[in-house]
């Protein structure tokens, strides 16, 4: 009788190279990307066995995180980020692979431009030295970050050695209310599960509020799967997908592209398949959500107050009033008008044209309040194009915002778009650290539609307001 896969069994199974005795799978891998932080050791490791990159035509490579997203014209006045970023472009044409440098029409951050060009395909398996690499399992392939010194394996033999991980479902029956997102489904269920919840997992979405997401809505949920623990996160390809990927720069073309969708239309998990771990949620009792503490498992629909001490468990008390106290938020508080002083758009989570689209959506014919510092960074060039095709950027501006330039930008304290200490910033991005959006920044992650309506109510603000 032939056994029942999960969809992440196929894509894996068909990526083993061979199975090490009572160790890892030495797993053939489809695409490499690189960005400036997590590659210079890997390359000089390479340099030091005197090694070539194995496959350099699957090894795409384009600064982020360090960019700055203002002036990209000029050089970059941090010397630490100049030094990276010029690194990983002398290493990227010593080791002859494509290379997407600062103002190239094709650079942003990594996670938005592999799916937007077609680099990543269903039925994949892609690495990068980041975390957030899990965001490319929304196209239904094996998407995961690695350390560096697993960067410099894939390099070197277009392999890597990993510990296959234990599967999880979670199936979201019904479909998403008006004014809720898939950011807010993320945070919903990293409430529900906890950050630790899904560790050692892999996650598949299946139900219908899942089915219902548009593709950059999955990017989105994928993007989190690593804030509840998991090793990554997938959705089984559909018509959804393949209309996405139609077309893009790297997508298969004429008979090579009927054969390919033929194969996508095979990934999905067999009826009878046998998930680890299973979860089911109803769609119907979310409402648009926000966090109050220092994880992204710290969440409240924006309706709710931050729970009291009693409804925290004994063990974790201590660490909740330390997240608090950062914050500067009380137990039972209610978050909806409390003051804000900056919004920021973008990150691999939420600056795809979806975003600025629904951003634009809440502010057009109202006017940024005046005490709100807004930064607005698509998530990349083409993101950027998109913006002015459609008009977004006359909206935007005539509601008082300014679009910067793409880059990770406000995601993390990597470049100079930091929060100053003790400012609170409604972001759409990925964590919430202490520290994340620079020293004593409080972050508290929602949605773009949340984003876009305190950027114009000047506190937070329930985004149904304004669409109703």
């Amino acid at each position: 009788m032939t056994q029942m896969r999960t969809l992440f069994d196929k894509i894996w199974d068909s990526h083993v190279v061979q199975n090490v005795t009572d160790g890892p799978a030495q797993l053939y891998i489809d695409r490499l990307y690189c960005h400036e932080v997590t590659s210079p050791q890997a390359f000089d490791g390479l340099r030091r066995r005197r090694l070539r990159c194995f496959r350099p035509q699957n090894i795409f490579c384009m600064p982020d995180h360090n960019i700055p997203t203002h002036d990209q014209d000029k050089p970059i006045a941090d010397p630490v980020s100049r030094k990276q970023v010029e690194t990983l472009k002398s290493n990227t044409a010593e080791f002859g692979l494509s290379y997407y440098g600062v103002m190239h029409p094709d650079n942003g951050i990594i996670h938005v431009v592999g799916p937007e060009k077609g680099l990543s395909l269903p039925g994949m398996t892609i690495v990068c030295g980041d975390s957030h690499t899990s965001t490319h399992g929304a196209i239904g392939a094996i998407a995961f970050g690695i350390g560096t010194s697993e960067v410099e394996m894939v390099m070197a033999s277009q392999c890597v050695l990993q510990q296959k991980p234990k599967t999880m479902r979670i199936t979201v029956d019904g479909k998403l209310a008006q004014g809720v997102t898939a950011k807010d489904l993320a945070l919903y269920l990293m409430a529900q599960l906890t950050t630790s919840g899904a560790t050692g997992y892999f996650v598949e979405y299946a139900g219908e509020a899942v089915r219902s997401l548009s593709m950059e809505g999955r990017l989105t949920l994928c993007n989190l799967s690593i804030e509840m623990g998991a090793r990554g996160g997938i959705v089984a390809p559909d018509d959804v997908t393949i209309d996405y990927v139609r077309g893009k720069d790297y997508a298969p073309k004429g008979e090579a592209w009927d054969e390919a969708v033929a194969y996508w239309r095979t990934l999905r998990s067999d009826d009878d398949a046998v998930f680890d771990k299973e979860y089911r949620f109803c769609a119907a009792g979310i409402e648009p959500r926000i966090t109050y503490g220092t994880n992204p498992g710290m969440g409240i629909g924006i309706s709710e107050s931050i729970p009291t001490l009693d409804k925290i468990d004994k063990d974790s008390r201590a660490s909740f009033v330390k997240s608090l106290d950062y914050m500067d938020f009380t137990p039972g508080q209610q978050l909806l008008g409390h003051k804000i002083d900056y919004v920021f758009l973008g990150a691999c989570t939420n600056g795809r044209i979806e975003d600025f689209r629904a951003f634009a959506s809440v502010v057009r014919g109202r006017r940024k309040h005046a005490d709100v510092v807004a930064w607005l960074v698509p998530g990349s060039w083409s993101v950027m194009r998109q913006i002015k095709a459609e008009g977004i950027d006359k909206t935007l501006a005539d509601a008082g915002f300014e679009i910067r330039q793409p880059g990770c930008s406000a995601c993390l304290a990597m470049n100079d778009d930091q929060i100053p200490e003790g400012k609170y910033c409604v972001s759409t991005s990925n964590r919430n650290f202490e520290g994340r959006q620079g020293r004593g920044a409080r972050t508290i992650l929602a949605s773009p539609l949340v984003a876009a309506a305190s950027a114009v109510a000047g506190c937070i603000c329930d985004p149904r307001e304004f669409l109703q």
